[in-house]
């Protein structure tokens, strides 16, 4: 999973990709700094191989990973080329999902592009530079596809029918992930590769001093969320220097920290599980004294599926899949326990896998 950090220049940007991946991207108070995409590749936090881990005690540990891509500041004007527009939008092309940075602190030391601290004004100024590098994307493509479909071609018949949808919402300036689709029309808009198709996050940025108790009952932070539900899009409160600080922290510190400020989690855990959400993926997880080891999957796989993401051979001879679910197991203690009580099932075929499913795939090649 890879995970695009956009947002305008100054809004905290860097200093939460920093934060998150501590890769060390520069962060400074200039537009550009950050020119070249830096990319970080983090582990995923699940409490759940901790206990596997403690119950195998393995070889190996291994998580699931997420990468996180940070890119360069955008200004208007960067569907045109402005700034540095055409790399900013070339690099969101290769994303699965974008987490969009909006600064909602006031801080008169860190200068704002546009003067004044306004979250919604700088979601609009990203969205609109995305839409109109969808509608030039889309324009090009109708052209050629309307001769086709005028000929007769069914297929093109239904790309037109699709696109027009699609068009007449980025028009007034919506984004294509709002236009409702049949399950044949959403297969045809995703081979268009559009921008404003991918899924979106909003992390609104707030000061220090802001985060805890009453942090969504910020002004900012309400206009963030109200904006962002008329787009379909998800909001996750965060404030990046907080983050900064944890980062540096072990993990004790880090939780007496985080328990200190009122915090359950930290930015990175609600991140993760938000981004998780909105790409619509599971875990399960395979568990051995040789490792223990999350596997990131698509809802809505199947246990055969599920297999073929560790090994081809595995979804080609699948046999079966012994299953259990992780709270059986972690409840239970061992897997000879939960064979015992029979809380072991053998899956078929057409077994669609759980969250929190630890498998052991029988296969035959």
């Amino acid at each position: 999973m890879k995970l695009g950090v956009v947002g305008l220049p100054n809004v905290g940007k860097s200093t939460l990709f920093n934060a998150i991946t501590k890769a060390g991207a520069q962060a400074a108070n200039y537009p550009f700094c950050t020119i070249e995409p830096n990319t970080g590749v983090v582990a995923v936090p699940d409490e759940r191989l901790d206990v596997l881990a403690e119950m195998y005690n393995p070889e190996k540990y291994t998580p699931a990973i997420i990468e996180f891509v940070d890119i360069a500041g955008l200004v208007r004007g960067a569907s045109k080329g402005e700034g540095l527009g055409n790399k900013f939008l070339s690099h969101i092309r290769e994303v699965d999902a974008i987490v969009h940075v909006v600064r909602c602190f006031e801080d008169e030391n860190i200068t704002h592009v546009d003067g004044t601290i306004d979250p919604v004004r700088d979601m609009e100024t990203i969205n609109l530079e995305l839409i109109y590098a969808d509608i030039e994307t889309l324009q090009k493509r109708l052209d050629k596809t309307r001769k086709l479909a005028q000929s007769g071609d069914s297929k093109s018949k239904a790309e037109v029918n699709v696109m027009d949808k699609i068009m007449a919402a980025l028009d007034k300036g919506l984004p294509a992930r709002t236009v409702e689709l049949t399950e044949d029309e959403e297969a045809i808009a995703k081979g268009l590769f559009l921008l404003t198709s991918k899924p979106v996050l909003y992390a609104a940025n707030i000061a220090e001093d802001e985060i805890g108790e009453g942090q969504d009952d910020l002004p900012l932070v309400k206009k963030v969320r109200e904006a962002a539900a008329a787009e379909g899009a998800e909001v996750l409160v965060i404030s990046a220097r907080i983050e900064e600080e944890l980062a540096q922290l072990e993990d004790d510190e880090r939780k007496e920290y985080l328990a200190d400020l009122g915090l359950e989690t930290s930015g990175l855990d609600r991140l993760v599980q938000t981004s998780y959400k909105l790409l619509g993926l599971i875990s399960f997880l395979t568990a051995g004294p040789k490792e223990v080891r999350a596997w990131t999957i698509t809802k809505g796989m199947t246990a055969p599926q599920a297999a073929g993401k560790i090994h081809s051979d595995f979804e080609r001879g699948f046999i079966r899949a012994e299953t259990v679910a992780y709270e059986d197991l972690k409840a239970n203690g061992s897997m000879n326990v939960c064979k015992e009580k029979g809380l072991i099932r053998s899956e078929g075929k057409d077994y669609i896998v759980k969250d929190g499913d630890v498998m052991l795939f029988r296969f035959n090649v």
